[in-house]
């Protein structure tokens, strides 16, 4: 089992940035592939961007693509999601999530994740 903490969230001016951090406890982080979904008030929940145990694969949903970056640290147990050229509608709980996988695979279903931390708040001021 994985416990995720997600950080770095907070308020930023459209066009600006911020970086997301997702700490992972245990020493099987390297086992799990990684997620990072966002929620906007009253919208469904959605996959941003994912990566594999490896980091070698990556997917992103088309509204993010050339925006944002997912990244990891096998070493320090962290996934990142880097975000710039924010826009409002980014505006969202962002959560991270974890699942077992394959050392290649990518897992792009929300039902596919087993561990899921308590999100953080993206606010993109216009």
């Amino acid at each position: 089992q994985v416990q995720v903490v997600e950080s770095g969230g907070g308020l930023v001016q459209a066009g600006g940035s911020l970086r997301l951090s997702c700490a992972a406890s245990g020493r099987t982080f390297r086992s799990y592939a990684m997620g990072w979904f966002r929620q906007a008030p009253g919208k469904e929940r959605e996959l941003v961007a994912a990566i594999s145990r490896s980091g070698g694969n990556t997917y992103y949903v088309d509204s993010v693509k050339g925006r944002f970056t997912i990244s990891r640290d096998n070493a320090k147990n962290t996934v990142y999601l880097q975000m710039d050229s924010l826009k409002p509608e980014d505006t969202a709980v962002y959560y991270c999530a974890a699942t077992y996988a394959n050392l290649i695979v990518v897992v792009a279903t929300e039902g596919q994740y087993d561990y899921w931390g308590q999100g953080t708040q993206v606010t993109v001021s216009s």
